[in-house]
């Protein structure tokens, strides 16, 4: 089951809240949760479509890596929005991961070698203005994603 908080303040998104099952169906209900909020801030829609997808890969890797599929664990987003900035604070509770041990891909001999996968930080740091991960091992771990209204897709 999902729930959903919303604070509003003049009609300007503040703060979102959604949490969802580690299910790749749920996939769905967060980009859509992702596209009203963006939407709402006033995003040119390429831009929109760029931070789902930082989104998608973000969760994405939370139900195979650190919830290896299992599908009853917990996806927590929020949404923050204030000074221009769009904030996506995505929290899990599975097993931690370590972005500084993924290198940079060599983008050519990826596509040489007709790979699939393994590219979501690479996107994620590419579609957004910053991302940083903090685990807390035991207790949680924490991608946030930020992107600020006035930058180009």
């Amino acid at each position: 089951m999902r729930s959903s908080k919303l604070k509003t303040e003049n009609k300007k998104l503040k703060e979102k809240e959604l949490s969802v099952k580690s299910k790749t169906n749920n996939l769905s209900i967060i980009r859509d949760f992702i596209c009203n909020a963006a939407t709402e801030i006033g995003f040119p829609s390429e831009v929109i479509d760029n931070i789902i997808l930082a989104v998608d890969e973000a969760c994405t890797n939370i139900i195979k890596h650190a919830y290896k599929s299992y599908p009853e664990g917990e996806i927590t987003v929020k949404l923050k929005y204030a000074d221009k900035k769009f904030t996506i604070i995505i929290i899990d509770h599975g097993t931690p991961f370590r972005p500084e041990t993924v290198p940079d891909p060599n983008l050519q001999t990826y596509y040489r070698q007709h790979r699939i996968g393994g590219l979501g930080m690479y996107l994620m740091k590419s579609l957004m203005d910053e991302v940083k991960y903090v685990s807390v091992p035991g207790k949680y771990n924490r991608v946030l994603l930020s992107k600020n209204l006035n930058t180009s897709p």
